[in-house]
């Protein structure tokens, strides 16, 4: 959740240096509480332990994504989708839906808990499953959107029955039936900064800016096919939909004010 916050604020004060401290926490979460392709809860006096639980996936996920709206991180690109496929793969509810609270490697419980409900710190399932809407939609990978489609129904009758406790969960049902806007924009550094900094000054929270250096390597095929073209462009995308290049700033910005 720090991570996240940190790039949000870096992108809303212009201020790269949050960037980076969100970057440099990230690569010690990396280093330090990322092994054999699991995530571990605590890290104190110099040791890392303890499984992590499903939030702990779903938020940090959420937090690289945020990174990426307010800077190009290959790296953070990359564990976000690595850090998803492990929650799907441990802590998928196959038969109903949704995900449960420990891995399905946890410690034998009484009960595996599943719960959809926000309280003090946003509910895990809520997180997850923007994660999935937004990862999926921007790689066009719909096995993520597929997933984020079985939550949302599994907790159908608990939002129903009490909304106002499921405040993440209805978030991502908006996205889910309305999806996000997805600007990709391509070209050189310094011009890039320049587009998403005018974006930016344009509020609205179900829009996703991930600005592409023309100079990327490895870039998943969804991106790649996204492609520089001499100068900044910017690819307009709703669902799997996505506009021509769009090859002036003031363009772009007439496109999502209209």
């Amino acid at each position: 959740m720090t991570i996240g916050g940190l790039a949000r604020a870096s992108r809303a004060l212009e201020r790269d240096d949050l960037a980076g401290a969100a970057v440099q926490a990230m690569h010690f979460l990396r280093a330090r509480c990322w092994k054999d392709g699991r995530l571990l809860a605590v890290h104190t006096d110099g040791e890392s332990r303890f499984p992590a639980y499903l939030d702990d996936y779903a938020m940090l996920a959420w937090g690289l994504l945020e990174l990426l709206e307010a800077r190009w991180d290959a790296d953070a690109l990359a564990w976000a989708v690595e850090l998803v496929d492990a929650m799907l793969e441990h802590f998928t509810d196959q038969q109903a839906g949704g995900f449960y609270f420990t891995a399905d490697d946890h410690e034998s419980l009484i009960l595996r808990p599943k719960t959809f409900s926000d309280d003090a710190t946003p509910a895990g399932n809520g997180v997850a499953a923007r994660v999935l809407i937004r990862l999926g939609y921007l790689l066009g990978e719909t096995r993520y959107i597929d997933a984020a489609e079985a939550t949302l129904r599994a907790a159908h009758a608990a939002i129903e029955r009490y909304p106002h406790g499921h405040g993440t969960l209805l978030m991502a049902l908006e996205e889910f039936t309305s999806p996000p806007w997805i600007l990709v924009l391509r070209g050189e550094s310094d011009e890039l900064d320049v587009w998403r900094s005018e974006v930016d000054k344009l509020y609205d929270p179900h829009r996703m800016i991930v600005a592409v250096p023309s100079d990327a390597k490895k870039l998943p095929a969804a991106l790649a096919s996204k492609r520089a073209l001499g100068g900044a462009v910017a690819y307009v995308c709703r669902g799997m939909t996505c506009s021509p290049p769009v090859p002036t700033l003031g363009e772009l910005v007439r496109s999502i004010t209209k």
